[in-house]
């Protein structure tokens, strides 16, 4: 009798296990709903207007703007090589600003910046006055996308990060992919109240990014121990449960005091630059895709301004397809190399197609399998990352860091399109192929590294990141 009382007890404890396990995982979902629907928008938002330059620049290179500016030459390439500079400059002082200052204050100010400087572009007279904007812009711009990913990380377990960033890269390119078809619009207004069309372009799509830089400041989020900043966004109990996910994934919550020596000891760590490494390779090749595909299709393929302009939104709709895709199945499996080298194999892929076929219709084929490649590794990239260190100060570091790199790569694919190798522009093919080459090395050296770190780890012999119970992700 007694042991069945005692059988009888322990099965209600596990019942009451069971339902408290149960009411968890529904809190859960609706709070991973909720920052979902308000972080996640808006991050996808503001980093459109992170690829919002080149979808203009590069729509309004096929059209008068190069003769009307004198941007003859390889001033042009000039111009996204010192936007890209000046970005450099500025990325690591803009990424510590989103945790000293605030996402919400930080994001609205610098997006109403950007804005501001893109709508001024449209009154330009000369390309002197284009590089001096361009510097503005580049600093405007600095820390978007470093801090946006960096504010990501901050509000998600590991496991469940690669989909957000997916979702982050999602708002992106379908923004940059209405964008080019808008643009097309716009330069049908040429002519109109004697205003040329590339004017048309930068006036509109700068007032637009002003206003949705007023609208940030509304809908932007704080960090997790400091959500109840925010309007109108979690519960008291919603905020706790949120927290209390990150302290059992890496229980790197809360910030210490800002210090220079406390956020720069992180760059004795080799792994940021390996990482940042990474970054490099795969921009040299979003860089020179994402600012040249329009010149690609006109010079390489033969394609009207206007053609040019509407057939380069396509590959980003695309692109909306795999990057969903291998971001679920990634954080399901909770794997980032092997999907990482997966992408590059398909960009490799769409390069030859691009390089070394002669007909146009493979050869556009070519630059969706590319585009598709490149954006669902900016998801898989910033999740390997991500994943893989812990602290808010190293968070906000390496996010710089690896940015910084990215732009580097950024200077060297605004080079490796050359208009005298039409129609197949051989450097930029070759290059491609041998950055992502390189990038599935870099890969697989990490994944070695981290299998045998994992394996002292477990034995005992290690504390990784210095955090006890933290493991690699592979």
């Amino acid at each position: 009798m007694i042991s069945s009382r005692t059988n009888s007890i322990d099965g209600n404890v596990d019942e009451v296990q069971h339902e408290s396990t149960d009411c968890r995982e529904v809190l859960e979902r609706r709070l991973r709903l909720k920052v979902d629907l308000r972080l996640c928008t808006i991050a996808g938002l503001l980093c459109s207007i992170n690829l919002l330059d080149s979808n203009v620049i590069s729509s309004a290179a096929v059209t008068s703007m190069p003769s009307d500016l004198g941007l003859m030459g390889n001033r042009y390439s000039v111009s996204i090589f010192i936007f890209t500079i000046s970005s450099i400059v500025f990325q690591l002082p803009s990424t510590l600003a989103v945790r000293v200052i605030g996402p919400r204050l930080w994001f609205s100010a610098t997006t109403f910046c950007f804005g501001l400087i893109t709508m001024c572009t449209a009154f330009i007279q000369n390309w002197e006055s284009m590089i001096a904007l361009r510097v503005l812009l580049g600093i405007a711009m600095s820390g978007i996308y470093p801090g946006l990913t960096y504010l990501i990380s901050a509000w998600y377990p590991r496991r469940e990060q690669q989909t957000r960033f997916a979702f982050l890269q999602t708002g992106e390119v379908i923004i940059l992919a209405t964008g080019g078809i808008v643009n097309f619009g716009l330069n049908q207004l040429d002519g109109k109240g004697g205003i040329a069309g590339w004017r048309y372009m930068f006036l509109v799509q700068g007032i637009i990014s002003m206003l949705i830089g007023v609208a940030t400041f509304f809908w932007m989020v704080d960090f997790p121990e400091l959500a109840h900043k925010s309007f109108w966004f979690l519960t008291p109990e919603e905020q706790q449960l949120a927290v209390s996910r990150i302290k059992k994934d890496r229980g790197d919550v809360e910030a210490e005091p800002f210090k220079w020596g406390i956020v720069l000891v992180h760059l004795k760590d080799p792994k940021l630059y390996v990482f940042s490494c990474m970054f490099f390779l795969l921009n040299i090749v979003s860089t020179s895709l994402s600012y040249f595909l329009p010149i690609i299709l006109k010079g390489g393929m033969g394609f009207s301004d206007n053609e040019s302009i509407l057939l380069a939104a396509p590959p980003y709709y695309y692109a909306v397809i795999p990057v969903i895709l291998t971001s679920v199945i990634a954080d399901r499996l909770w794997l980032r190399g092997p999907v990482i080298v997966f992408n590059c194999i398909c960009l490799i892929v769409g390069f030859c197609m691009l390089g070394f076929v002669s007909q146009v219709a493979v050869r556009y084929i070519g630059t969706f399998l590319a585009t598709g490649a490149y954006v669902s590794n900016w998801a898989a990239l910033s999740s390997y990352v991500a994943n893989n260190i812990t602290g808010q100060w190293k968070r906000a570091v390496t996010a710089a860091v690896v940015t910084i790199m990215n732009g580097a790569g950024g200077i060297a694919g605004s080079y490796i399109v050359k208009a005298n190798e039409a129609p197949h522009y051989w450097t930029a093919v070759w290059v491609s192929i041998g950055s992502h080459i390189l990038l599935i090395l870099l890969v697989l050296a990490m994944s070695v590294h981290f299998t045998l770190a994992n394996k002292l780890a477990n034995s005992g012999k290690l504390i990784l990141e210095d955090v006890e119970g933290f493991r690699y992700t592979l």
